[in-house]
């Protein structure tokens, strides 16, 4: 299982919003089709197809528990799953 898997279940499960590691969730975002841009501490994620416009920024490490929540939404409303690593 790799880690993007570990962050993807994470995520979906809720149990630990607050114990995200920030990089753990940029790195699930781009595994997820999602494109990065970086404006000062915002890291904004576009995908085609989606409306939604994800812009998360770091505390101490970690996602802020309300962002992953809005993270796990969109998943869920979009039904996106992890291609296979090759």
């Amino acid at each position: 299982m790799s880690s993007s898997d570990k962050t993807l279940t994470q995520v979906l499960t809720a149990q630990a919003d607050a114990n995200i590691r920030f990089t753990e969730l940029r790195h699930l975002l781009v595994r997820l089709g999602f494109s990065e841009r970086i404006r000062g501490d915002h890291f904004i994620y576009t995908r085609e197809g989606i409306g939604e416009i994800i812009n998360l920024q770091p505390r101490a490490g970690k996602a802020k528990p309300y962002q992953v929540r809005q993270v796990r939404a969109l998943i869920v409303k979009y039904g996106m799953m992890l291609e296979d690593e090759e």
